[in-house]
C-alpha cells in the first residue's frame, strides 16, 4: 500500500511540485487549501504525513498544527517563507517534526519527507519494536511494545520522536547524554541540530513533569546534555 501525504498549501504552483515530485517517488498525495479543509481530510482519512505551510487563509498553519496534535500523531513538516530562528523555534513547539523554508528545493524537501517516515516507522505506532522491553523509573513507566509512556499510571501521549528520546534516557538512567548523542541515536542523522533536541526534550518535560519548572526526571546536565534521574 502506498504511503499518503497531505499537503496543505494555498499556492496552487507549489502545490502541483510536491504533487509532482512527492507522485514520481511512489506517495499518494492529497492536497488542501487551507486548515479547515486539511482537518476534514485527516477526519475522512488516514495519513502518513502532512506538509503544511504556516501562512494561509482562514486556519492558518500554526493553527492548524496545534488542533491536529489533539488527534494525530503522523509526522509533520512545516513550509514556510519565513526564516528565522524564532518561527522555526514556534513551529517546532507546537509540534511540528521539521521545518523548510521556502524557496526549498523539491528533492531536499522529498529526502526529509522519507527521513521522517523513516523515523515514523521505528518509533511510531504503525511498526512497533520488536522487544519486552518495560522500564519504570519511580511513577514514570515506558513499554516499548505497546507505545505507552504511563505516569503514575496515567497515560500520557507522546509523539514517535518524544518516545525514541524517553526511551533513550529511560533505558539508561543515570547517563547523560549529549544533544549530539540524542539526534544521532533518535532522528538518525548526523547532522547535528541541538536546537530540534531541546524543543524536543522541553516538550517532553511538560509532558511528564509534575512541575516542569522543577524536573523531577528529566535533567539537564549543564554544558554536558540531558540524563533520566533515577
Amino acid at each position: 500500500m502506498k504511503e499518503r501525504i497531505l499537503v496543505v498549501e494555498d499556492d496552487s504552483d507549489i502545490t502541483q511540485i510536491l504533487q509532482i515530485y512527492l507522485s514520481n517517488q511512489g506517495y499518494e498525495v492529497q492536497c488542501a487549501a487551507n486548515g479547515e479543509q486539511a482537518l476534514q481530510q485527516m477526519e475522512a482519512c488516514a495519513f502518513d504525513l502532512a506538509i503544511v505551510d504556516v501562512m494561509m487563509p482562514g486556519m492558518d498553519g500554526i493553527t492548524l498544527v496545534m488542533k491536529a496534535r489533539e488527534r494525530y500523531d503522523l509526522p509533520i513538516i512545516f513550509l514556510s517563507a519565513k526564516s528565522e530562528d524564532i518561527d522555526k523555534i514556534t513551529g517546532l513547539n507546537v509540534g511540528a517534526d521539521d521545518y523548510v523554508t521556502k524557496p526549498f528545493v523539491p528533492m531536499e524537501l522529498v529526502a526529509r519527507v522519507q527521513a521522517q517516515l523513516r523515523r515514523y516507522h521505528r518509533y511510531g505506532r504503525k511498526e512497533p519494536i520488536a522487544s519486552e522491553g518495560c522500564y519504570r523509573v519511580r511513577g514514570l513507566e515506558l513499554n516499548v511494545q505497546t507505545r505507552q509512556v504511563l505516569l503514575d499510571g496515567e497515560e500520557i501521549r507522546v509523539t514517535p520522536l518524544e518516545f525514541g528520546i524517553l526511551e533513550l534516557l529511560i533505558a539508561s538512567p543515570g547517563v547523560v547524554f549529549s544533544a549530539a548523542q540524542i539526534y544521532e541515536q533518535v532522528w538518525k542523522e548526523t547532522a547535528v541540530s541541538t536546537e530540534t533536541v531541546m524543543v524536543h526534550v522541553r516538550n517532553l518535560r511538560e509532558k511528564i513533569e509534575p512541575d516542569p519548572r522543577n524536573p523531577q526526571y528529566l535533567k539537564v546536565v549543564w554544558g554536558v546534555g540531558y540524563k533520566l534521574e533515577r
